[in-house]
């Protein structure tokens, strides 16, 4: 008999492309109604209520009410991983369209994943963090944390992101997360929360309606050159 969770029952509930769909749909953190998740996968809405109770079950999708309406989301930052985690190990997909083209160009340069930045910006953040000693690598190898320096929380302070007291909150601070689009790390975990919440704040990057696509502005761009040295 094994004695490991029957990681089966988890697979098999993501293995169907349009249950693929709604989760993917979902990796930026928004609650979407089932007609809109139903319209994304190209099924009935029929269809779609069957898959989504079928992802409630399973303990991958939560759903909100709001009087007739219901809404879904991810279950927790560890599904909106899973999934991320899978597409990086996934064979790349094959464009079929202009359309698919241009989306597949928006979400590979920026993107958000269920709060942090993701796709070629939250690549040139991680490495212009190490670059330049704020964050660096844990001495455990196996380990999937970054360590933020002395000098890397004096930074974030002036930044605008504030670290202290929160070293001993059971939420890792700064996770490494591998890209699906650039098979590299990028940073999530609260730091990379922060990172994306105060760029967005600062009206650096602006994430376009109904995509999980990110725009980085004219602003944005002067500004990631010159406190950190990004050129995008």
């Amino acid at each position: 008999m094994n004695a490991y969770p029957n990681i089966t029952v988890i697979a098999s509930l993501i293995a169907d492309p349009s249950r693929a769909v709604f989760l993917e749909a979902l990796l930026d953190g928004r609650a979407l109604p089932a007609g809109e998740l139903a319209f994304m996968a190209g099924v009935t809405p029929q269809t779609a209520s069957n898959h989504l109770a079928k992802l409630v079950e399973g303990g991958l999708l939560v759903v909100e009410r709001q009087g007739r309406h219901r809404y879904y989301r991810l279950a927790g930052k560890e599904i909106a991983f899973l999934i991320e985690t899978m597409g990086s190990i996934a064979p790349p997909v094959q464009v079929r369209s202009l359309k698919q083209s241009n989306q597949l160009q928006h979400l590979s340069f920026a993107r958000t994943c269920y709060g942090h930045l993701a796709g070629k910006l939250g690549i040139a953040l991680c490495e212009a963090l190490l670059r330049e000693g704020y964050l660096e690598e844990s001495e455990d190898e196996q380990s999937k944390d970054y360590q933020i320096t002395a000098k890397g929380v004096q930074w974030f302070n002036s930044f605008g992101i504030t670290l202290e007291g929160k070293t001993g909150l059971r939420r890792t601070l700064a996770r490494k997360c591998l890209d699906w689009s650039e098979r590299r790390h990028h940073i999530s975990g609260l730091l990379g929360d922060e990172l994306g919440r105060r760029l967005s704040e600062l009206d650096w990057t602006r994430q376009k309606p109904g995509s999980r696509a990110v725009e980085v502005t004219e602003a944005g761009k002067k500004g990631l050159y010159e406190v950190l040295g990004i050129s995008l």
